[in-house]
């Protein structure tokens, strides 16, 4: 077997880190949890050839949204908050006084609930250790152990976010022209048989300017379409691939392959019932059954649809200690990376897969079913009561 970029790259520097020095806020809480620095992060044994990622996670596993069985009023997780702020009409809710840590099991399926209709939702100041935080993820389902990624030692599953490890490992050639890594739309995961659904981002370190997250909604981005388009869309697939290429063993010499799976270009979260248009420029190929000309027209269209309306959008401003739960299931994000590495940014995610994606046609969208485009009084506050 050919070495690996790993094996070269630690040939070069045998610290873990590559010689980076560990921001000061990661170094605390990193070793508060008991979890040894010198060791810090650990690499998988990155596989080379395709048939070794499909054998990965080749099994069906039961899925349950836990939003399902959550009160759909949300009182035990709504109650317990100081402050719910809705972040814009259609996406993203932040909760203060809340420590992810500390909740009940009916506050996790209520806060399923929430993440599934606002499809994102943010804590600011949260005292949560890299293992709880993937305890907690595995309550929304099988955590996701990435094959090419740093992880936190001993614990497989959270994965570490280091741009300036990152950038290191490529040999530094991000640059304000062309950023790199998390500077494109795009959904995690969506080449898995059964794709990515609630992932949670905790950065301990980030900069004091620059360096936010947007996300885009899935839901509004299918309501955005005319209702003729829709129904084209519903009911079709796309073949969605693999953010890494790998080695063909049958034939090595044609160059990287990617994981390639055919799901749903229009899904239904189970927990709301809700249509959502779900693609991605980074890894949606085409759409089976049109010619690629057709395929490459469409999907641009619906790539400018998420990317190009900021009324569909949230961009959240992290600050120290901060966490992001959103659904991969619904939404896309972009990462900016306006502060170009001059300011440390250092954080732990734990990603959880969900169920085989589903289309039903009886479904409707977010605004059908909850009625938002029906004539409203602004004056009386019609049409503004019950934000999802």
């Amino acid at each position: 077997m050919a070495p690996s970029a790993t094996t070269d790259l630690e040939a070069k520097d045998l610290s873990p880190a590559l010689g980076l020095q560990i921001p000061e806020n990661a170094a605390k809480r990193l070793s508060k949890a008991g979890i040894d620095l010198k060791s810090y992060p650990t690499r998988p044994q990155k596989p080379d050839y395709l048939d070794q990622v499909y054998a990965i996670r080749s099994e069906y596993r039961e899925h349950i949204d836990p939003g399902t069985r959550a009160d759909p009023e949300k009182k035990a997780l709504l109650s317990a908050a100081t402050k719910v702020i809705h972040l814009t009409r259609h996406i993203g809710t932040e909760l203060h006084g809340i420590q992810l840590a500390q909740l009940t099991d009916q506050q996790k399926d209520e806060l399923g609930l929430l993440i599934a209709e606002r499809s994102v939702v943010f804590f600011r100041d949260q005292d949560i250790t890299p293992q709880q935080q993937k305890t907690l993820g595995e309550y929304f389902g099988t955590i996701e152990v990435h094959p090419q990624v740093p992880q936190v030692p001993g614990s497989p599953g959270i994965t570490v976010m280091w741009p300036d490890l990152f950038n290191k490992e490529l040999g530094g050639t991000a640059n304000f022209r062309r950023p790199g890594g998390a500077a494109g739309w795009h959904s995690d995961l969506v080449h898995e048989a059964q794709p990515a659904g609630v992932t949670h981002l905790h950065n301990d370190t980030v900069p004091e300017v620059g360096g936010d997250t947007i996300w885009s909604s899935g839901y509004s981005a299918y309501d955005k379409l005319s209702p003729a388009f829709r129904s084209f869309l519903d009911g079709k697939t796309a073949i969605y691939r693999s953010a890494h290429g790998y080695i063909d063993r049958e034939n090595p010499a044609a160059g990287p392959k990617f994981v390639e799976r055919e799901h749903p270009l229009v899904r239904v979260h189970p927990a709301t019932g809700w249509k959502s248009l779900w693609v991605n420029r980074a890894m949606t190929v085409r759409i089976v059954g049109l010619e690629k000309s057709e395929s490459d027209v469409i999907l641009n269209f619906l790539y400018d649809v998420y990317e190009r309306n900021i009324d569909i959008q949230v961009r959240f401003k992290w600050t120290p200690y901060a966490s992001a739960l959103w659904d991969n299931r619904i939404t896309q994000h972009i990462a900016s990376w306006d502060y170009e590495g001059t300011e440390a940014r250092h954080g732990t995610r734990v990603t959880s897969l969900a169920e085989k994606p589903i289309f039903e046609a009886s479904a409707p969208s977010r605004r059908e079913a909850l009625g938002l485009d029906k004539p409203a009084s602004l004056s009386s506050g019609e049409g503004f009561s019950d934000l999802k």
